[in-house]
């Protein structure tokens, strides 16, 4: 009897050891983008991205509606292919780079809402102010590449309020509506890589 009850509390630890599982992943750069945009004089955008960033996931037993994620972005790596306009944007005219360096996100839940699509909620903290953002993603899957590394891709896409994080630029056309829109759009392309065990 006793070893019984011995071999049933062995299998409910096990159990509970397999179902708990920690998988750890990080943000392969060359195979990842950020990019926004932002609407300019009212009848057109501004896009550009952020080249350099990092970040990881933690998921249990591969299961992403578990994953946390946490994201770090370089303010300075700002870019929108024009030198001038990316230090002007990196002043302390709007992000204020050598004030506040990073842009950073941590997730708070991945929330499957149907089939590979999700809600990804979080806070983003942007010149030290912090903010909850609710963003779409959708699961590209996993797959392996060459090397045999196993891989899974999210597209992500939403949008935040610069006000909302000090970004202001208050300046109008002779129209009266602003020179440079409120609402900024991003859009990221995110690959992980899973950690080899």
């Amino acid at each position: 009897k006793s070893l019984c009850v011995n071999l049933y509390l062995a299998i409910l630890t096990l159990k509970d050891i397999i179902m708990n599982f920690t998988t750890h992943w990080f943000i392969d750069p060359d195979h990842s983008n950020i990019e926004f945009k932002i609407r300019h004089l009212v009848i057109s955008h501004i896009s550009g991205a952020f080249k350099i960033f990092n970040g990881k996931m933690t998921t249990k037993n591969d299961d992403f509606e578990t994953a946390e994620i946490t994201l770090s972005i370089d303010v300075y790596s700002f870019d929108t292919n024009n030198i001038e306009r990316d230090e002007h944007i990196k002043s302390k005219d709007f992000l204020d780079a050598d004030q506040f360096p990073e842009i950073n996100f941590s997730s708070t839940s991945l929330k499957k809402i149907e089939g590979d699509h999700y809600k990804l909620t979080g806070n983003i903290t942007i010149k030290s102010v912090t903010r909850e953002i609710v963003l779409d993603a959708v699961f590209g899957g996993q797959a392996k590449d060459g090397f045999g590394k196993m891989k899974a891709g999210f597209e992500i896409s939403g949008k935040l309020d610069r006000k909302d994080f000090g970004i202001l630029a208050d300046d109008v056309t002779e129209s009266g509506h602003l020179i440079i829109g409120e609402e900024l759009k991003i859009h990221a392309n995110i690959e992980f890589d899973k950690e080899e065990e």
